[in-house]
């Protein structure tokens, strides 16, 4: 039985669309109009035009489309350039959104909305203009904004220069330096001169930087379909060589990129087998997630190192694997890492997320990004803490180098260097960065985007965490608390001594040098006239 399906769309373009769809060997009957439709649609499809895009009316007209013809989804179709940013798409009420498609990926997305599914595949146009800012900016603002506007074109130059990455390892590691000594800046910077919304309204470095497209399908709105459409997008990002644009240095990138891309498919492997667990378990979620967690990271290990590989030690051949899992503690637990109950509960049971304030179904874009990005999170901090351990290994056993680790770090000084820069960063986020954090109620998520480990900061209530702090971390927020303070009495203080200055050079002082050189004047011009006088 053929699918009836409901088309809005202009006279031309409605044409070329019924030809395509009725050519498809009786799979779907199209009505053109409403009278002509036999009992309810199956799917409406509207294809959008420039004047539905302008004044807001594309999402009441797509609300009013869904009221009029539910339970039936609803498929937009966008022309090209149609200037709706990201969030924009994100918001809008259909469960199908494509831009200019192709007919293959058009019948494509027929197939998944007539299944239940959803699909999203657009480019994010220019976002809407910020408003001017106020031109009368202190000495500080000006500052900052100014060095931050600096810092941010180095930043996207050099993101500009490692895309893809050079072949030469001393461009790729100087260019990765940089990076990360000019994010060390802009935190130094901000820190310095703050507030941090005086840099929110800073303008963006580079308009001109392609849009990113968003591309989601989801074959089914439940758990599994969501899970699926997750893991698809995350083992495609995981296979690339990828490259580090977090400003951080990682413990991953020591290992070889097989090894790092094994690691990564790995946990997540473990991540799909622990989530089956799960759905046959009633215990709470969180509770049997932190019990599982060192058994996870061992199998992921255990899958990254064949069982059967066996390298010299000592004079004798050990089996990698069972020596890896019996010298490394993975027990440990990233206090950086949110609470996964939320993210659990969608790719569980499909419960609702809190995404920005509003509680949307796991199925809905917005919230599929936001799990991803939970997710890619909990992968690479997973990643670093076995990576880390690996490292460690490979310290005592050096034939195991060149099993695991890129080929410069064989030598035992590059090795010990990257180990001795991860701790010392280690310890500079436990007592200075993450206090900061969690006072100014931030929470730094990884991601993979684009062939790259990237980062991204969410605002979030961390009262709790901030509770728990040792002494010597209080005393970080402590001083941020001191400085905020005092900055609105060092600030008129330093404009008081400001007008104090100005009065002295231009009352005082000016007018004691306009008096001298008015004598001067005077003088020379006597003397001239007595001059003139005897001759």
């Amino acid at each position: 039985m053929s699918s009836q399906l409901l088309l809005f769309a202009e006279p031309l373009l409605r044409d070329g669309l019924t030809r395509l769809l009725k050519a498809q060997a009786g799979l779907y009957s199209v009505a053109e109009r409403p009278e002509q439709l036999q009992g309810l649609p199956q799917l409406v499809i509207w294809q959008a035009s420039s004047g539905d895009l302008q004044g807001g009316r594309l999402a009441e007209e797509l609300l009013r489309l869904q009221e009029r013809w539910q339970p039936a989804p609803v498929l937009l179709l966008l022309p090209a350039a149609h200037g709706l940013g990201g969030d924009a798409l994100l918001q809008l009420p259909a469960a199908g959104i494509l831009e200019s498609p192709e007919p293959q990926e058009l019948l494509a997305a027929l197939a998944t909305l007539l299944t239940g599914g959803r699909v999203l595949a657009a480019a994010a146009g220019s976002a809407s203009p910020r408003p001017a800012a106020s031109p009368a900016l202190g000495l500080g603002q000006w500052l900052l904004i100014s060095g931050l506007q600096q810092i941010d074109a180095d930043l996207a130059a050099i993101k500009r220069l490692l895309t893809p990455p050079p072949t030469n390892l001393v461009q790729l590691l100087v260019l990765q330096g940089r990076l990360r000594e000019l994010s060390a800046a802009r935190e130094l910077l901000l820190l310095l001169w703050g507030p941090l919304s005086v840099a929110w309204s800073a303008p963006d470095p580079c308009p001109s930087s392609p849009q990113p497209v968003l591309a989601i399908t989801l074959q089914q709105r439940s758990a599994d379909g969501i899970w699926r459409a997750i893991r698809q997008r995350l083992e495609a990002g995981s296979g690339a060589e990828l490259s580090n644009q977090s400003g951080q240095l990682l413990a991953l990138e020591g290992l070889s990129p097989e090894r790092r891309r094994d690691l990564l498919l790995a946990l997540l492997c473990q991540l799909d087998s622990l989530r089956q667990r799960l759905l046959a378990d009633p215990a709470p979620l969180q509770e049997r997630w932190e019990q599982w967690q060192p058994e996870l990271r061992q199998q992921a290990m255990r899958s990254l190192v064949n069982s059967y590989v066996q390298l010299p030690c000592e004079g004798s051949l050990l089996p990698v694997a069972d020596s890896l899992l019996r010298s490394s503690d993975l027990t440990g637990r990233d206090p950086e890492l949110p609470e996964a109950q939320p993210m659990l509960a969608s790719l569980v049971r499909a419960q609702p997320l809190l995404v920005d304030g509003q509680l949307l179904a796991a199925d809905e874009p917005r919230a599929v990004l936001y799990l991803e990005l939970l997710v890619s999170n909990w992968l690479v901090r997973s990643a670093e803490l076995v990576s880390a351990e690996l490292l460690a290994s490979c310290a005592s056993w050096p034939e195991l180098r060149r099993y695991l680790l890129q080929p410069e770090l064989l030598a035992t000084r590059n090795l010990e260097r990257l180990r001795n820069q991860l701790n010392a960063q280690l310890r500079w986020s436990s007592w200075v960065e993450r206090p900061i954090s969690l006072y100014e109620s931030r929470r730094r998520l990884y991601c993979l985007r684009d062939g790259a480990i990237d980062c991204q900061e969410l605002t979030e209530p961390r009262d709790a965490e901030l509770r728990q702090l040792g002494w010597l971390q209080q005393l970080v927020t402590l001083a941020l608390e001191s400085r905020d303070a005092l900055a609105p009495q060092v600030q008129g203080l330093l404009r008081g001594l400001g007008d104090l200055v100005v009065v002295l050079l231009t009352r005082v002082l000016g007018r004691a040098i306009g008096l001298v050189g008015r004598g001067i004047a005077q003088g020379m011009g006597r003397g001239i006239a007595k001059g003139v006088g005897r001759s």
